[in-house]
């Protein structure tokens, strides 16, 4: 067992344009296999990292200032990590290292939005019908707002990012400048993961599923829970703190794990931000749920804690909502607060009631409305395969909204599991979940609701781009397709699921 909060959180480090192109500012990332130092009494662990680093570096970038990136793949031709090449997009005929690089939550063209089957290997060779460039255009015309990038190859998503492909990007603009929250050295984004390690240090991915599926080795899992908690690419870090506010950037990045943090002295968080930007209000929550790719901006205030100790916990299932609770020794924990450092100087920040302006997008009779089943079926094998609306990924496309038309989508969840669904390209925000009859649905496709419809979280109240689709209920979204026409997709996040059929093209039509 490794010893909690003995190495200090990580600062994500930042990067800077090398030049222009097309007066744009022009950044190179990357993709490198390296060996980083995870914990005080771990050996340096094989990880993948953008500019060999796990995270990878962090863009802060500016609203309306457009920039260019060339994704570059430098990794080796083999796997650190077991491929079941059953998996679509994963068969033998398939280089084993693929990478692509998706935009969490950013509002960009198809050609610079990461298409599953637009990857390219260490060569830059592209196989395919849909021909992706490797420089990607990002408008960064969305709200001030924390994204992240991470990879997105069909079939090996899970396993790449495992091995360390996420980083954060940061849109600020003027309206959050203004807003008197902390800014600079008390501005901390927090990318928290779960992972397990051999006896060697090693990353470890299992081959098998329990019970093991002898006729096909490597298998692809249900999904993974890692031993113990990451944030920054520290197990279990400690930070230190001055008494005062700080803002805290919180991302799931985790495979499948969800995350109910709170912390120890039952002090509260005071979110800002969710997905997409800010909310229109502060909201105070004692806990935060946080499922796989889900965002949120907060403050803690340690204005009254000097001296003190903090530390932040987990206490969600995995899976989330019907498994195992986690060992507060070890995957309940995630980092440490530390309030130790003199105060610098004087804390000019407060916690606003208002925040921003978020217009209200109301449903109408004449906007379209999907029903879309989430469900499963066995393979072969009899391993789940999890599916939207019981598709496939390789059937015909049946989601082609038309630009700038308005959409409501409901998510009629048939599984056990909550699931994060995640639409690229677009924002969205949450209408209301509602409970259904599951034994009835079975029985004759017919849905039957069981209670009122109930409105989301005030935390989940602003824009999003991810959404958790609960067990037993339908879950409404509504969003105005654009700015863009083009091909994109939309997937569950916990990443086990995506890569086994849990994702689906759409394409915004003209």
């Amino acid at each position: 067992m490794l010893e909690p909060f003995v190495d200090p959180l990580p600062s994500t480090e930042p990067i800077h344009p090398i030049s222009t192109y097309n007066g744009m500012p022009f950044y190179h990332v990357s993709m490198r296999q390296c060996r980083q130092k995870l914990h005080r009494d771990l050996p340096p662990t094989t990880i993948w990292g953008y500019n060999g680093l796990y995270p990878g570096p962090t863009f802060r970038v500016s609203r309306y200032e457009p920039i260019i990136v060339l994704w570059t793949n430098e990794l080796p031709c083999q796997h650190i990590l077991p491929i079941d090449t059953t998996v679509h997009g994963a068969e033998e005929d398939k280089p084993e290292v693929r990478t692509v690089v998706h935009l969490h939550g950013g509002v960009t063209p198809d050609l610079s939005d990461g298409y599953p089957e637009a990857w390219f290997t260490n060569n830059f060779e592209i196989v395919g019908p849909y021909f992706r460039t490797k420089l990607y255009e990002y408008p960064n015309q969305q709200p001030a707002t924390t994204l992240w990038y991470h990879d997105h190859a069909m079939g090996i998503t899970r396993l790449n990012i495992y091995a360390g492909l996420a980083g954060f990007y940061i849109i600020h603009d003027q309206e959050e400048q203004l807003l008197p929250l902390p800014k600079g050295s008390y501005d901390i984004p927090l990318l928290i993961q779960d992972r397990s390690f051999d006896s060697s240090g090693a990353l470890f991915y299992p081959s098998q599923p329990d019970p093991p599926i002898p006729s096909i080795n490597p298998s692809v899992v249900p999904d993974f829970f890692g031993k113990v908690n990451l944030v920054n690419g520290k197990i279990w870090p400690y930070l230190n703190v001055e008494p005062r506010r700080y803002r805290f950037r919180i991302l799931n990045g985790a495979n499948a794990r969800f995350y109910r943090l709170s912390l120890s002295n039952a002090q509260p968080f005071y979110q800002v931000g969710t997905d997409q930007g800010l909310l229109p209000y502060t909201v105070k929550v004692d806990k935060l749920l946080l499922a796989p790719a889900e965002r949120a901006d907060i403050i803690i205030d340690f204005s009254h804690e000097a001296g003190n100790e903090i530390v932040m916990r987990n206490d969600a299932m995995s899976p989330f909502p019907q498994g195992d609770p986690p060992d507060p020794t070890s995957d309940g924990l995630v980092m440490k607060f530390r309030v130790n450092k003199p105060l610098s100087n004087l804390d000019e920040s407060h916690i606003p009631k208002k925040l921003s302006y978020v217009p209200k997008l109301v449903p109408k009779p004449f906007y379209t409305e999907r029903k879309l089943l989430l469900n499963t079926r066995p393979d072969s094998v009899k391993r789940n395969i999890h599916l939207l609306d019981d598709r496939f990924w390789s059937e015909p496309i049946t989601e082609n909204p038309s630009l700038w038309t308005t959409e409501i989508w409901s998510f009629i969840n048939m599984t056990g599991a909550t699931h994060p669904i995640h639409l690229h390209l677009v924002r969205f925000q949450i209408l209301d979940r509602q409970s259904f009859d599951q034994d009835v649905y079975e029985k004759n496709g017919k849905v039957v609701t069981t209670g009122p419809k109930i409105r989301p979280e005030t935390n989940e109240a602003g824009w999003k781009d991810t959404v958790r689709a609960n067990p037993a209920e339908i879950t409404r979204i509504i969003m105005v397709f654009g700015p863009y026409t083009g091909l994109y997709v939309w997937h569950c996040h916990i990443l086990e699921h995506e890569d086994y059929e849990m994702m689906r093209p759409y394409i915004v039509i003209r």
